[in-house]
């Protein structure tokens, strides 16, 4: 039978590749797997945890999984270090934990290529799962940047046009090092970028840092779906830069 198996955060290289070698079904538990309240997740996240653990939890309580590997290391935060400790809780399964701290570069040829920046970033978290090297892409001229963590809720990225550069713990994922703080800090002073964390994350800390010596920033959070007002600021911001809107934006 097909081994179900839980990631949270990005796992080192040497635990993807057995569980690719053994064909295991892998379950991203950063993003939402099942239609259930977040907030039934509150006995064993409380609510001023940021959504993405919140949402690791709420799919616990619902999938049947054999076990989890969960970084709690540098490479994602804190607060997965205690998540962790309350998964083994609730659950019977073997919670894994795992400090990636590789170096190995695998580029990030996704974070600069042009492609709607929904599909762009859902493709960056799917590749995760594998070990395998990137394909090839072309980049592109970018006309605006994307800085931070990837949103829980992708309805956040509709605004932006194809040509948009990712940057931070996102462009980190796709490179397979998620605890590379120099490449994290990296953005382009000369694209207009909104710099994003979830609502309660320590990575917020970063983002106002660097928004602030950015010369055109937006510092944004949300917490579990973007609001009306979120979206709103950060069209308004992409046309005040001269940035077009994404046609696909969704209303």
């Amino acid at each position: 039978m097909q081994e179900r198996v839980g990631i949270v955060g990005v796992p080192p290289l040497s635990a993807i590749a057995e569980l690719n070698r053994q064909e295991a079904l892998i379950f991203d538990l950063d993003e939402p797997q099942v239609r259930a309240p977040i907030d039934q997740s509150a006995t064993w996240a409380p609510r001023v945890y940021c959504a993405i653990l919140r949402t690791v939890v709420l799919n616990c309580m619902h999938l049947q999984l054999d076990r989890i590997f969960i970084d709690v290391g540098p490479g994602k935060c804190d607060a997965a270090l205690y998540i962790a400790e309350a998964l083994e809780g609730m659950l019977t399964i073997p919670i894994h934990r795992t400090r990636n701290e590789d170096q190995t570069a695998f580029g990030f040829p996704l974070c600069t290529t042009a492609m709607p920046l929904e599909e762009k970033i859902a493709q960056i978290t799917r590749s995760v799962q594998r070990a395998s090297p990137h394909q090839v892409r072309p980049a592109c001229a970018p006309l605006c940047g994307f800085w931070g963590v990837p949103p829980r809720d992708f309805a956040l990225l509709r605004s932006f046009p194809e040509q948009t550069h990712v940057f931070g713990w996102t462009r980190c994922m796709e490179n397979k090092t998620p605890a590379n703080l120099d490449l994290e800090k990296q953005f382009n002073p000369d694209l207009p970028t909104v710099f994003f964390t979830q609502s309660f994350c320590a990575k917020a800390a970063l983002a106002q840092h660097l928004g602030r010596q950015h010369p055109q920033a937006l510092v944004i959070d949300c917490d579990v779906s973007p609001s009306n007002s979120a979206r709103a600021k950060i069209e308004a911001f992409l046309e005040l830069s001269g940035v077009p809107i994404s046609v696909t934006t969704a209303t």
